[in-house]
């Protein structure tokens, strides 16, 4: 486990559970010497317990248990840390890559058939927590990541093999690609709800209200404690996960190797990040085509391994490096091969538009604001009308015609207060049992006392951004702390920092609006303003030229777009209080039973 993780990041505002259905229980073994008599009696004090190693919880099992419900269950990980990047590093050569005429391709002359070929994948809002830590622009701490990973001063200058990352990508490129395809999911969402109405309807198609599936704490909730919210939940990866299966899809073709031999590290701002790469609907299991043989019995994930901002520093100072003394800008070309197929390296690109990361698309990424950008851009003469909510964190959207009348409904939740006032909402009318009653109907309220009609549809929202942390993706749990701040700061200048001084909340909030001030710092280090000036036809112009690249993978893939770009949910069951009796056992039970005339 992690050595920064502790019970204070259990910010959520949910309390843990207090069970976990995977109790440890050991039981101790005799000496091999007490065995020769069988029936001896012994006193407790006698028998010799076994020295077993400290009791670890998987992934797997935190993600199978339903006992604790917190956006924090990263508490429980003991894998996924920067200790595992370091040893995984270690482990491996890297693969030998050549630059030829027709491409890169792998040196197999050089290639022991044992190695890896890393690569990594930074989200902005860690970028963001950086850049507030050492006093720098976001693009500089852009840089710092990069020579961290793949710079000759970075990871590559120790460790085993030397070993770094070939390519290091921000996420945005796949996020935008997300986007345009969030907004294709709710015009199609909108349009299947007219045909429902008479008599067709697509069931592939989420319900409405649809609700973002990028924030995994928020889906661990959904799946665990309210089921019915999971045909509401948007089908779509995350940027993260959709970012590995770009990689392990591409570079496996392209380069002729087996997907387990790319790894694929995602440095993201949140620890419930680790669980959403630890989910079985994210493997190589569901986009390869061709059959998985007998020896395959391990799915391959398509991101093997999460760390935060927190762990970043941590990983830099396991190897004894300053971040601050790595040069502030960008490697040479030489340090980064050109991508092996050319006609997506459009998807790893950071020449891109970078008008999402603004103050109007908020610090998660802009679902909910491209979806109205787009649906306004549809609309010419649309006027978008916001309703605050009890807190910042509640948002309404009514985008109005020029006939004022309601087109789009949408809403922005954060924070599992909030959350829970979403779900309670959508929770569907109970039925009552007794003889002839007729349905209970709904005691909730409507969603907004503000609420416009948005035609057959009533006062339903048709999309809702969902993000577990109260002021979005940049106060994730994986963020860089005030006190992280001062230690950091400290150390590297031979300092000591008095950890027992915890922060004021005042002191919290400013770092908290300085990171967000870093974040969208990046939106006035665009090249041009033209994308102000005129945003309908460039938004329309991104979308087609999106929508062209995601064509031309799922093309080369040979693979169905709708599996390389969706995913499933799915209900989690607890047997927290529950009979642990085994299946056979009462399948027995009842068989008997049957064989009995009138019953036991």
């Amino acid at each position: 486990m992690s050595a920064i993780l502790s019970a204070d990041d259990l910010n959520d505002f949910i309390s843990p559970g207090v069970a976990c259905i995977k109790p440890v229980e050991t039981l101790p073994l005799k000496d091999a010497k007490t065995q020769e008599d069988a029936y001896e009696v012994t006193t407790e004090d006698k028998v010799q317990p076994e020295n077993l190693p400290p009791a670890q919880i998987s992934l797997t099992d935190c993600l199978a248990c339903s006992g604790c419900v917190t956006s924090a269950e990263a508490v429980l990980i003991s894998l996924q840390s920067h200790a595992e990047v370091l040893n995984t590093l270690d482990a491996y050569p890297e693969i030998p890559l050549t630059h030829e005429h027709h491409g890169t391709v792998i040196n197999n002359a050089k290639d022991s058939g044992e190695g890896k070929i890393f690569v990594a994948s930074v989200s902005p809002q860690v970028r963001a927590s950086l850049a507030t830590t050492y006093g720098i622009s976001e693009k500089e701490a852009g840089y710092m990541i990069d020579q961290l990973l793949s710079g000759p001063q970075g990871l590559r200058g120790g460790g085993k093999h030397g070993n770094g990352f070939t390519w290091v990508v921000d996420t945005n490129a796949m996020r935008e690609a997300v986007l345009v395809l969030t907004a294709d999911e709710v015009s199609d969402s909108l349009k299947s709800n007219e045909l429902s109405t008479a008599g067709h309807s697509d069931s592939a198609l989420p319900k409405r209200p649809i609700l973002s599936s990028a924030c995994p704490g928020w889906i661990c909730y959904a799946e665990k404690t309210h089921p019915f919210i999971l045909p509401h939940l948007s089908r779509l990866k995350s940027p993260q996960a959709l970012s590995g299966t770009f990689f392990k899809t591409v570079l496996s073709k392209s380069l002729g190797v087996h997907p387990s031999r790319i790894w694929h590290l995602a440095v993201m701002p949140c620890f419930d990040k680790k669980l959403e790469a630890s989910r079985e609907e994210l493997t190589d299991v569901s986009w390869r085509q061709e059959d998985r043989s007998s020896a395959e019995a391990q799915p391959v994930r398509d991101v093997d391994c999460v760390i935060t901002a927190r762990e970043l520093l941590s990983l830099a100072s396991s190897r004894g490096f300053s971040l601050p003394e790595l040069p502030l800008q960008p490697l040479p070309s030489s340090f980064t091969p050109p991508f092996p197929e050319k006609t997506l390296e459009s998807f790893i690109s950071f020449k891109r538009s970078r008008a999402e990361q603004s103050l109007a698309a908020g610090t998660s990424g802009g679902y909910l604001h491209h979806v109205l950008m787009t649906f306004q851009a549809r609309n010419p003469g649309s006027e978008l009308v916001i309703n605050r909510g009890r807190n910042v964190d509640v948002v309404d959207y009514i985008l109005m015609s020029q006939e004022k009348q309601p087109i789009l409904k949408a809403a922005r939740y954060y924070g599992f207060r909030n959350i829970q006032n979403l779900v309670r909402k959508l929770k569907p009318a109970r039925v009552s049992r007794l003889p002839g009653a007729k349905p209970t109907t709904s005691r909730r309220q409507p969603m907004s006392r503000n609420a416009a009609s948005t035609g057959s549809s009533g006062s339903d929202y048709a999309y809702v951004e969902v993000m577990a942390c109260p002021g979005g993706c940049t106060n994730g749990g994986g963020q860089i702390r005030v006190e992280d701040a001062r230690e950091t700061l400290a150390s590297s200048q031979g300092g000591v920092s008095d950890a027992s001084t915890k922060p004021s909340p005042h002191e919290q909030r400013t770092w908290l609006a300085r990171v967000d001030e870093a974040y969208f710092s990046m939106e006035s280090e665009s090249d041009s303003e033209l994308e102000i000036e005129s945003q309908q036809p460039l938004l329309a112009d991104k979308e087609a030229k999106i929508h062209e690249g995601l064509g031309r993978w799922s093309q080369f893939m040979d693979i169905p777009l709708s599996k390389l770009v969706y995913t499933t949910y799915r209900k989690v069951e607890s047997d927290v209080g529950k009979d642990q009796t085994p299946a056979n056992d009462t399948t027995r039970v009842v068989e008997l039973a049957g064989k009995i005339g009138g019953g036991w």
